[in-house]
């Protein structure tokens, strides 16, 4: 009995609304036979007692059927109704045997409730309407005299019929049964998998219907937002602890409404439940019907606070000085440009740099020295005019953009005297008095911004020449400074004449790694001058920058690392200094092609070309197609001075480079500087993200050193280490090792 029960169909299953649809056109067409039947009628005979028999109980059963909430109750209603249909049609037509097949027809239509109770009434009626009336009226019922004299058997007979077209229905039910059942576990295990990968998700994901109800959340979304594990009814995106704070945006779920594609943005929001500023990044797609109305809207979302406020300091970095927090020389650039182009009349420019400040550098250290400029920042800020510009260029140099004429440049520059005659604390107890040396110049429109800041500088050394502690104003007259830089591009020709390694010797700072080794080295030339001085690179290299000597400076330099790579076998690299004129020149790489050919068995991995932001901003077009062909000759490229330029970010991801060096502004004062570490932090894993090694410039104190190789840095190079030294010294470095205890 069991296996005819597994054979069987159980019948139902039907979901609601495919029930109502089949009920309600078995019901309309209930309702059709009633209106059939009174044609037929009218046509055969007229409107007889088995018309009106039959339709009075046809019309109950058609009101059951629309009345009766039940499914099984109804859906019997109209198997009853088609039983009094097929069997008033057979007595309408005298027994007609081919009006019998009515009953097959009402057996298909009744299998579209995939029920037996309907269907089994229908079988039941069938037989016994043949047998009954075939016995009280044979003659509405039967048109043979067999059926006649034997009603039960023929009613059988019938019977039997119907229920073996009834059989094929079955076998159908069956089939149709066990296909959505395969097809129903096949769609449970994808649902189960999909449930499972969404729920298990660590991003937060939730469901949204177009209306902004949440659907369903995943757990790292409740946990996000510190939601409870069961929501109440119709919460959606308006419950969210979630307050958007920019304005004039349409609503995500509207835009996604109205775009079809999938959309992403990123936006700020405010945490009702503790005033926390988010920025949370959104990534949705729409889920749409086959008529293409929105149904759910699949959203998750990523907490990129962090990011973003790593971004924005690194921006405040490039923008402002790590150590005063005024303007950096780039962002003074901008920002006075802007001055002067929506200004009308002058703007005065000082130019200021600290007299005798190296004195305080080598005298009480560089910590001292950093607490000075910080003082004279807050000094320099605290005097000028709300709208003044006010910029650390390097070093204990500073300039300062004052709208209006020169006597108020003069009162700044006079104010700023006397705060400074306030003595100023360094390096603990210790208090200096500084004097500054001025220079003023005036510019009127944007064309003039540069060439200002020129003229004020060169002033500045007039009043530093004069003895310093004054201002000085540009005039023509201070134009001499241009025949001392003729005096030194004569010494540089001079020197580029004679023998080159005497004339020029090219010196070595060592690099170290976290682990005390000498990795590397910093290729640095010098001057010796007839007199036996030695100059360093700022008294020459500037002007060789400006009359194009630096390309052949740059060959003897370039050609010395590599010689002396030669000789260090077990260093890893020399690094050499790139200017951008030397990579403005086309013959460059054919040049560097030249020289690694003349050094057979050297890998070209080992040399290291420095470039500097100012290259990159100078590009002429063609400078990204240079870069990646010195890479493609095996030479490594080390981006200099990270972090102190406006461009720093940008210009990081055009240049394919393998070395950053951090900038000695970042490593200065690390180890007492929180936000300092921080930066440095951010700075390492942007190096790490984008496969870069980095080189902290600048150790010159052991607790800075300490706090780079605690944060990651994996290499350093500075005064703590080793000054820049001859070759000869650098070699006896290789071979007694660096072995300082704090490296």
């Amino acid at each position: 009995m069991s296996a005819w029960r597994d054979w069987l169909p159980t019948g139902g299953g039907l979901r609601d609304e495919d029930w109502s649809r089949r009920h309600r056109l078995l019901t309309q067409l209930l309702a059709a036979c009633v209106a059939g039947l009174t044609g037929f009628g009218a046509f055969q005979d007229g409107l007889d007692r088995s018309w009106l028999v039959t339709t009075l109980l046809i019309l109950p059963c058609v009101v059951l059927a629309v009345t009766l909430k039940q499914r099984r109750l109804s859906s019997t209603a109209v198997a009853l109704g088609f039983t009094v249909a097929c069997g008033g049609f057979v007595s309408m037509s005298h027994g007609l045997t081919e009006a019998h097949f009515t009953f097959f027809i009402a057996v298909a239509a009744l299998a579209l409730y995939r029920d037996w109770t309907p269907f089994g009434v229908f079988l039941i009626g069938t037989t016994l309407h043949h047998a009954v009336f075939g016995t009280i009226v044979s003659d509405r019922t039967y048109d043979h005299h067999s059926a006649t004299a034997h009603p039960w058997l023929w009613a059988v007979l019938h019977g039997a019929a119907v229920l073996m077209a009834a059989a094929f229905q079955v076998v159908q039910w069956k089939m149709t049964e066990t296909e959505e059942k395969r097809a129903q576990e096949n769609l449970d295990d994808s649902q189960a998998q999909l449930s499972l990968a969404f729920d298990e998700t660590p991003v937060p994901s939730a469901v949204f219907a177009p209306d902004g109800r949440l659907i369903r959340c995943n757990r790292a979304y409740r946990q996000w937002l510190r939601l409870p594990l069961r929501l109440p009814p119709g919460f959606g995106l308006a419950d969210l602890p979630l307050t958007a704070l920019d304005d004039a945006n349409i609503p995500f779920l509207e835009q996604l409404a109205a775009r079809r594609e999938p959309i992403s943005t990123t936006r700020r929001f405010r945490r009702t439940d503790d005033n926390t500023i988010l920025w949370v990044e959104t990534h949705g797609s729409g889920l749409y019907d086959r008529e293409g109305r929105l149904r759910q809207i699949f959203v998750h979302c990523l907490d990129v606070t962090q990011t973003r406020e790593q971004e924005a300091e690194l921006q405040r970095q490039v923008r402002h000085d790590a150590l005063t927090g005024l303007l950096s020389r780039s962002g003074f650039e901008a920002d006075f440009t802007r001055l002067l182009t929506r200004r009308t009349g002058q703007v005065s420019v000082l130019y200021l740099d600290v007299d005798r400040f190296k004195a305080i550098n080598d005298g009480i250290g560089h910590a001292a020295g950093d607490e000075v400029l910080r003082a004279l920042a807050g000094r320099l800020s605290a005097c000028v005019p709300a709208e003044a510009l006010v910029s650390r260029l390097s070093g204990d140099e500073f300039v300062v953009a004052v709208p209006g004429p020169v006597a108020a440049a003069r009162r700044v520059a006079h104010a700023l005297t006397l705060s400074l005659a306030e003595p100023v604390s360094a390096g603990g107890s210790q208090q200096l008095r500084l004097t500054v040396s001025v220079g003023l110049a005036v510019a009127h429109d944007p064309e003039q911004a540069e060439d200002a800041v020129l003229c004020a500088d060169t002033a500045m050394y007039a009043a530093k020449r004069a003895g310093g502690n004054r201002v000085a104003v540009f005039s023509e007259d201070m134009r001499v400074d241009i025949k001392e830089r003729l005096i030194a591009e004569a010494r540089l020709r001079e020197a580029l004449d004679g023998d080159l390694d005497t004339t020029l010797p090219v010196w070595f700072q060592p690099i170290v790694s976290a682990d005390g080794r000498i990795t590397g080295a910093e290729a640095l030339v010098r001057m010796r001058t007839a007199e036996g001085h030695i100059l360093a690179p700022g008294q020459f290299v500037g002007v060789a920058e400006e009359t194009g000597l630096v390309i052949p400076l740059g060959e003897h330099v370039l050609n010395s690392a590599l010689r002396h790579l030669l000789l260090w076998d077990g260093l890893g690299y020399v690094s050499v200094n790139v200017s951008p004129r030397q990579l403005a020149e086309p013959g460059f790489v054919p040049m560097l092609a030249d020289l690694l050919s003349r050094a057979p068995g050297l890998d070209p991995g080992r040399l290291v070309l420095e470039i500097t932001e100012t290259a990159v901003l100078a590009d002429s077009g063609d400078l990204s197609a240079r870069l990646h062909a010195i890479k493609d000759l095996g030479v490594r490229i080390a981006l200099d001075d990270f972090g102190t330029g406006y461009s720093s970010l940008t210009w990081l991801q055009s240049v394919p480079a393998d070395v950053l060096k951090l900038d000695r502004s970042f490593v200065e004062g690390l180890s007492t500087d929180a936000r300092k570490a921080s930066i440095v932090s951010a700075v390492l894993w942007l190096a790490g993200s984008l496969g870069m090694s980095v080189v902290a410039e600048g150790v010159e104190d052991a607790g800075d050193w300490y706090a780079l190789r605690t944060a990651g840095c994996p290499a350093g190079q500075g005064y703590l280490f080793s000054r820049p030294v001859p070759g000869a010294d650098f070699d006896a470095l290789l071979r007694r090792g660096l072995t300082l205890a704090h490296a």
